[in-house]
């Protein structure tokens, strides 16, 4: 019987079977920031046990709330930073040098095909996008992790969702990650892993790729999933080009990690995009999805572009693209957050940054804060903001805020209307 790709990474890691589908792997990197990590690592200390199980496979970050916004954040900044250097953890990102985690781990090339990660942060999965099992974890699992470099999982389930079709003008890989939501529901994949595949994947670059993977949580997932291809090896080629003769080579190796013809998937869900149009959340589920022009003209105070869902240079253009020489409805505030310091320089150098500015956009450091409602983009209690974020949980953008989850092309042109709207598509790329 053949394997899925989940199914290989896990063999391939496996340290132990202690009892009944439960699998131990040995983990190749643990990633971690400053409000989830700091709770393992004052346990571990209160328990005699400050250690780490190898400082080379752990890559830290403060990118939730940075710069520190009170003394609590300045704390778990603190924590987080003595014990990296304490264990001489040289892949510590601090305040200048950091960005957001699922955008910046990935950027760095700490993400390969058939790795095994894990990180406090359920948003973890993003970095399935290459071909790697990377899951959210808790305290517990994490303590265990940075100890001993080892995590437990229930043998892996996989199901498989098949996107084909073509893509129309101003719709995007958030587009079809809300409807593939939409479809599944919240708790669709529950305790599975989503395998993406077919033709409108493998066209689709790695950063639309992380987009598909990084909202797989919101259906429930454990994990998203991508087969690693060409495309894979051409982003990590700068990281791995002293290991292998030629990028053909490379592409052999990481084909070990794809799922064989007769691999077994829990169900299979086959999409076909060519009739997909811009799309958005309603109400405060990831799964109330439906289509931006039957809500357009509804009224929102703020716009969002960032996150470590879509604010990485590829989903800046595509917003820049519809803002340029416009300007942003004189009823609403837009904020934009370049997730790592090399994308808001590549930004820079393209005059994205320039355009945003002009538009009327607070152009902000690379950040999580606005996202979960802790900083630079909070919402006050009826206010409503067009994301491109990844949760619309109610509260999570604010006490009593509303958020409408789309695409860095529908927030552009909400922003410049000052209601919801879906002119891009026919103003985008012009």
């Amino acid at each position: 019987m053949g394997k899925t790709i989940a199914e290989k990474i896990f063999e391939a890691h496996l340290v132990d079977h202690p009892s009944g589908d439960i699998q131990v792997i040995r983990l190749d990197a643990v990633f971690c920031h400053e409000i989830t990590t700091p709770v393992a690592i004052t346990d571990l200390e209160a328990r005699g046990m400050d250690r780490v199980f190898d400082p080379k496979k752990i890559k830290a970050v403060i990118d939730h709330v940075t710069p520190a916004k009170d003394s609590k954040t300045a704390m778990q900044g603190k924590i987080l930073r003595e014990w990296a250097l304490r264990h001489g953890i040289i892949d510590f990102f601090d305040i200048g040098d950091n960005g957001v985690c699922h955008a910046l781990f990935p950027e760095k090339g700490f993400v390969r095909p058939g790795y095994t990660i894990i990180m406090g942060d359920s948003h973890t999965c993003t970095h399935g996008a290459f071909g790697a099992f990377a899951a959210g974890v808790g305290t517990t699992d994490l303590e265990v992790g940075i100890l001993k470099g080892v995590c437990a999982f229930h043998a892996p389930k996989t199901m498989k969702v098949v996107i084909e079709g073509e893509l129309k003008e101003g719709v995007y890989a958030k587009d079809v990650i809300l409807s593939v939501i939409g479809q599944l529901g919240v708790n669709g994949a529950t305790n599975r892993v989503i395998e993406f595949s077919g033709s409108v994947v493998d066209a689709m670059s790695m950063e639309a790729r992380m987009t598909l993977c990084n909202m797989a949580i919101e259906a429930g997932g454990t994990c998203g999933i991508c087969a690693p291809d060409m495309t894979t090896v051409a982003y990590l080629w700068p990281f791995i080009k002293e290991e292998f003769a030629s990028k053909e080579e490379a592409l052999e190796a990481y084909s070990v990690y794809t799922a064989d013809e007769d691999a077994v998937y829990t169900e299979t869900l086959t999409i076909c995009v060519d009739d997909l149009v811009p799309m958005s959340t309603f109400g405060f589920k990831p799964d109330q999805v439906k289509p931006v022009a039957e809500f357009e003209g509804e009224k929102v105070d703020q716009i969002y572009i960032g996150s470590c869902t879509n604010g990485r240079i590829e989903d800046l253009r595509v917003a820049a693209e519809v803002l340029k020489g416009k300007r942003i409805h004189k009823s609403v505030r837009g904020v934009v957050s370049p997730a790592t310091p090399a994308i808001y320089k590549q930004a820079l150098k393209e005059g994205i940054i320039e355009i945003f500015m002009d538009a009327g956009f607070c152009v902000t450091n690379p950040t999580c804060g606005a996202c979960l409602g802790m900083s630079n983009g909070v919402l006050a209690e009826g206010e409503v903001c067009a994301s491109t974020t990844n949760r619309n949980f109610n509260g999570r953008m604010g006490k009593g805020g509303m958020v409408h989850l789309m695409s860095p092309a529908s927030a552009a042109a909400t922003a410049l209307t000052g209601v919801i709207s879906n002119s891009h598509i026919f103003t985008g790329g012009e």
